[in-house]
C-alpha cells in the first residue's frame, strides 16, 4: 500500500485509461468519473479524497462543456488539462485519468467530422488519455431493421475511433462508445448493444465502456421551489441484461452509467450492479454544489448569476428555480472571471464540501 501511495504522489502524466481498465479486473466496483465544470477547488477536494483513500478518479468534460471555443465552461482542452494538473500538484495526488467525454456526432456531415477531428487533436495534444465517441444521436428510428437503425451510429463511431487509434497508435488509451442516446424514453435493446460491439470488433476496435439508454438523463429535475426530484427511473434490469449478454459473448466491455446526479446515493450503494456498471459519471452535482456555496459565501455574485440566468433563459410557465436549474450551466463562461476571483474562505468551503461528497460517492460506488 505504501508503494502504491508513493507512486501516485509522484508527479506524472494522466494515467492511460486502458491501463486503468485492465488493472481493475476482476471488476467489482464503479469508478467515479467527475465533470468538474466550475472552479479548481472542486477538483482539489476530490483529489484530496482520492489521496486519503487511495482512490483513482476519472476527470472529464464533454464537447459541449469544453472545446476549442471554450464550450459553456470557458475551458479549452488545454486549459482544462492544466487546471487538473495544477490541482494534482497542489494536492500531491496524480491518480487520475483525463477523459474526453461525449465527442458528439449529431449530423455526421463532412464539416462536423472535420471539426471533431480538430477537437480530438486538441485533446491528444493536451494529454487526454481516454476518449468517448458519442454517435447515438444518429440512431434512425424510422428504419425497419436493427442494422439500418444503427448504420450511421456504427459507421461514425468506427470512423472516429479509427482516427483516434491512428493518432495514438499503441498508447493504451481508454475507449468509450454510446449506442443509446442519454435521456430518451426508449431503452437500448440487448440486440442493439451486441450489434454495435460486434461491428466495432470487425473494425478492430474494442471499447472499454458502453453507454446505453436505460432511463437516465443528464442534469436534475426540480420542483417549482427548487427541490431536486430524485431520479428513480434507471432501468437496472435492462442494464444487467445488456451487461450479461455482452460478457457472455466474450466482450470485456462494461457499462458506463451517465446521469447519476439526482439518483439517491443509498440506491446506488444498495441496488446498482457494481462491476457490470464500471464507470459512473457525475457532473451536474458538482456545479450545484458550487452554486449552493456561492449563495452563502458570495451572495452578491450568486444573485448576479441567478438574475442573469433567469432573465436570459426565461420560459413561460416555469418557476425561477426551474429555469436556474436548467440553464445555470451557461453562466459559468459568462461569469468566468468573477468566479475565479472568489475569496479564500469560499474556496476552502468548496474544496471541503467536494472532499466530503467524493468520500460519499466512493463508498456508494463500492
Amino acid at each position: 500500500m505504501e508503494e502504491y501511495q508513493k507512486f501516485f504522489e509522484e508527479p506524472r502524466n494522466p494515467l492511460p485509461g486502458g491501463i486503468l481498465f485492465e488493472a481493475l479486473r476482476p471488476y467489482k466496483n464503479i469508478i467515479l468519473a467527475v465533470n468538474p465544470r466550475v472552479t479548481s477547488e472542486v477538483i482539489e477536494g476530490i483529489l484530496k479524497a482520492c489521496k486519503d483513500t487511495g482512490q483513482i478518479v476519472i476527470m472529464e468534460l464533454a464537447l459541449s462543456e469544453m472545446n476549442l471555443h471554450g464550450g459553456y465552461t470557458g475551458l479549452t482542452p488545454k486549459t482544462f488539462a492544466e487546471r487538473v494538473r495544477l490541482a494534482a500538484e497542489t494536492v500531491g495526488w496524480y491518480g487520475y485519468v483525463l477523459h474526453a467525454d461525449h465527442l458528439t456526432v449529431k449530423k455526421g456531415t463532412e464539416n462536423e467530422l472535420k471539426d471533431l477531428k480538430r477537437e480530438i487533436d486538441a485533446r491528444i495534444e493536451a494529454g487526454f488519455t481516454s476518449f468517448a465517441v458519442d454517435s447515438s444521436f444518429l440512431f434512425d428510428r424510422e428504419a425497419r431493421s436493427l442494422k439500418d437503425r444503427l448504420k450511421a451510429v456504427v459507421e461514425n463511431a468506427i470512423y472516429l475511433h479509427a482516427y483516434i487509434k491512428d493518432r495514438l497508435g499503441d498508447f493504451p488509451y481508454g475507449r468509450e462508445g454510446e449506442v443509446g442516446e442519454i435521456g430518451i424514453k426508449e431503452y437500448t435493446e440487448v440486440a442493439e448493444a451486441l450489434h454495435y460491439l460486434r461491428e466495432l470488433k470487425k473494425a478492430d476496435i474494442d471499447i472499454h465502456f458502453l453507454a446505453i439508454a436505460n432511463g437516465a438523463k443528464h442534469g436534475v429535475t426540480v420542483d417549482a421551489e427548487g427541490k431536486i426530484i430524485p431520479q428513480l427511473k434507471i432501468n437496472l434490469k435492462r442494464t444487467v441484461e445488456i451487461a450479461d449478454a455482452i460478457e457472455a459473448e466474450g466482450f470485456t466491455t462494461r457499462i458506463v452509467q451517465h446521469g447519476i446526479t439526482g439518483t439517491p446515493l443509498h440506491l446506488i450503494a444498495e441496488k446498482f450492479p457494481k462491476g457490470k456498471i464500471l464507470k459512473g459519471n457525475v457532473g451536474t452535482f458538482w456545479m450545484l454544489l458550487v452554486w449552493d456555496i456561492l449563495r452563502i459565501f458570495e451572495p452578491d455574485l450568486y444573485q448576479k448569476i441567478h438574475d442573469w440566468v433567469v432573465n436570459k433563459y426565461y420560459e413561460e410557465g416555469k418557476s425561477e428555480a426551474e429555469i436556474f436549474n436548467k440553464s445555470s450551466k451557461y453562466a459559468i463562461k459568462f461569469f468566468f472571471r468573477e468566479i475565479e476571483k472568489i475569496s479564500q474562505e469560499t474556496r476552502l468551503a468548496i474544496k471541503s464540501k467536494a472532499y466530503v461528497e467524493a468520500l460519499m460517492f466512493f463508498k456508494a460506488f463500492g
